[in-house]
């Protein structure tokens, strides 16, 4: 069999380091989607590693007979066909636990600069500040604090644990939503003391849209938040997506902006990636990223070993029963 492995969306170097010891040949330089199957055929990759930039489509899957496994380093695979991989005797795996705390905190990063208008202040600052000192004081004057007030958390898994961690951490109550758990345990860490424990029941999804001054997305795809939902939610509510583009319909979120029902709205991710709609990008009340949650030194460390570790198992099962 096969040693090579393609990541093609680049890969850590600790989690490289291990492949190699393992006795792999990993390749990170970039292959551009429309030659992926010419690339992987003619160097006879067994493995191919993507983020989400890369897309594993049916075309490829059914052209590249001696592909074994497709990794995702991160969570979501809606790049993925998996499915169709699985039913071709194609492995799908990803890294489900490395990213959590970096999604968790980029989501507490949105939520504090929502709350005191940095993300306007900082575009604002630059510009007028030498000029308008007094009144950008005065329009950045009515901000919130985060103590004491409710968060939604639509999706408690892992992600939303971490978000729940945090926010109980940081003095909030939490509601969580999630049709496949009735409760979850969230382990709130004070340094250098034993973690608390501290066991949450969901909630409907129709209370946790009525009770929040917050309302965060970890949920892997669908849309979750249109017209109807929004009608629901308290005036004023601040919305983060550091989830998937297409969880929030993005013109009725413009529409609820204008309105006033939604405050300020963060987004990490976007539908039409990578070209968001330029009415986001300049909407003076949406604090955005380039989808960056699990962008941090430590994640990308954390997912190189995790995908590392699960290629080197999956690929040795591969290899015995041959």
């Amino acid at each position: 069999m096969s040693k090579l492995i393609l990541a093609n969306d680049g890969m850590d170097d600790l989690g490289k380091e291990l492949l190699e010891k393992a006795g792999f040949t990993v390749v990170t330089e970039k292959v551009a989607q429309e030659n992926l199957i010419n690339e992987i055929n003619q160097k006879n990759y067994v493995a191919l590693t993507v983020r989400s930039a890369t897309k594993v489509r049916k075309d490829i899957i059914d052209a590249c007979p001696n592909l074994k496994v497709i990794a995702r380093g991160g969570v979501g695979m809606d790049n993925i066909d998996v499915e169709y991989a699985l039913s071709k005797g194609i492995k799908v795996i990803n890294t489900p636990a490395a990213s959590s705390n970096s999604v968790a905190e980029l989501v507490f990063a949105h939520m504090y600069g929502a709350a005191r208008f940095l993300y306007d202040s900082n575009r604002n600052m630059p510009s007028t500040g030498n000029t308008k000192f007094d009144d950008l004081k005065k329009k950045y004057s009515k901000g919130i604090e985060l103590t004491g007030k409710t968060i939604g958390i639509v999706g408690f898994g892992r992600i939303g644990k971490e978000v729940a961690r945090i926010a109980l951490g940081s003095g909030m109550k939490v509601v969580a939503s999630d049709p496949h758990h009735k409760e979850g345990e969230v382990h709130v860490k004070i340094h250098g003391m034993e973690d608390i424990k501290v066991k949450i029941h969901t909630s409907t999804f129709e209370e946790l849209l009525a009770k929040s001054d917050f309302i965060t997305l970890h949920v892997p795809s669908g849309e979750v938040l249109g017209e109807k939902e929004f009608a629901q939610m308290k005036k004023g509510v601040i919305l983060i997506n550091a989830a998937r583009g297409g969880v929030i319909n993005e013109q009725a979120l413009i529409a609820a902006l204008d309105s006033g029902k939604v405050a300020h709205a963060c987004l990490d991710v976007f539908t039409n990636e990578p070209t968001p709609d330029s009415a986001l990008l300049n909407h003076p009340k949406i604090s955005l990223t380039p989808h960056i949650g699990a962008a941090t030194n430590e994640a990308q460390e954390r997912i190189g070993v995790e995908l590392a570790t699960r290629l080197i198992e999956t690929l040795s099962v591969e290899k015995a029963h041959k």
